[in-house]
């Protein structure tokens, strides 16, 4: 049985934290940016992957004790130096010195998550819905995967060529496995995966309108557990946002919250 204490919680934010990092470093080469694009910092990492990028912000502080003030000076001059906000994900079982600095510091909350894991040591057998099929896209498929998954999240706004350029980039991490589900040949979903020490960490999963309600999340989420598995991962984890569909079709495959997440910001301007 798996409890919500210190250990665990330290393992799924160490996962999520190393991905960022990952994929900080694949935009930097991408784009060939020179300048610092991770530190280390109170137990944690914060990364950089372009201003206003959701991939651009820390995880992981105050897991492993009390932040001090010098750490808040150097992740607020590392974001700063690049004119970017500084955004924070942070653990409920952080250390508390983080609320005094935040509040000393002007931070405001912007977001809440719900992260759900899940042990796939056992897995029932790979079983795909009737006519859905999952696979990893070639790297000649980029832009197929890319244009699926932005679509599938904005479906009624234009989406800017920043942004299909922020999940493009992703592609290129390290230790980042990506998923593209078809429906009688159709591209239908996307999603990807982060593992590190261990840990599997979902995310960025979507499916097109004209596919919803077919299976198609189910098949992605089993695929990607069993891909994990086969790595010799023992753990999977899941952020959503609470009391969405997602959240529904997570708890559907077994996983089950063990914390909420809230993201802070502190801008410049």
């Amino acid at each position: 049985m798996l409890f919500a204490d210190l250990e665990l919680a330290r393992r799924l934010e160490m996962t999520d934290a190393l991905a960022a990092v990952e994929f900080a470093r694949a935009w930097a080469s991408r784009h060939s940016y020179e300048g610092e694009v991770a530190i280390e910092i109170a137990g944690g990492w914060a990364g950089f992957a372009g201003i206003d990028s959701p991939v651009t912000q820390a995880f992981g502080l105050g897991l492993n004790g009390p932040v001090a003030e010098t750490d808040m000076d150097r992740i607020e001059e590392f974001y700063r130096s690049k004119d970017s906000a500084v955004n924070i994900e942070t653990c409920p079982l952080a250390d508390v010195s983080l609320l005094k600095l935040w509040n000393d510091r002007g931070y405001r909350a912007i977001e809440h998550s719900n992260v759900f894991v899940r042990q796939i040591e056992r897995l029932e057998p790979l079983a795909m819905p009737e006519g859905i099929t999952v696979r990893m896209p070639l790297p000649s498929e980029i832009d197929i995967y890319t244009d699926v998954v932005a679509k599938a999240f904005f479906e009624n706004i234009e989406i800017s060529p920043e942004f299909f350029d922020i999940i493009a980039s992703t592609f290129y991490a390290s230790n980042a496995f990506f998923f593209l589900a078809e429906i009688e040949g159709a591209p239908a979903g996307g999603g990807m995966m982060s593992i590190h020490r261990g840990v599997a960490s979902l995310g960025g999963a979507g499916t097109l309108p004209a596919f919803r309600m077919r299976g198609v999340q189910r098949a992605l989420i089993d695929t990607r557990l069993a891909f994990a598995r086969e790595r010799g991962c023992d753990l999977a984890m899941i952020a959503t946002m609470p009391g969405t569909q997602s959240q529904r079709n997570v708890e559907r495959n077994g996983f089950r919250v063990v914390y909420t997440r809230t993201k802070v910001t502190k801008d410049w301007k």
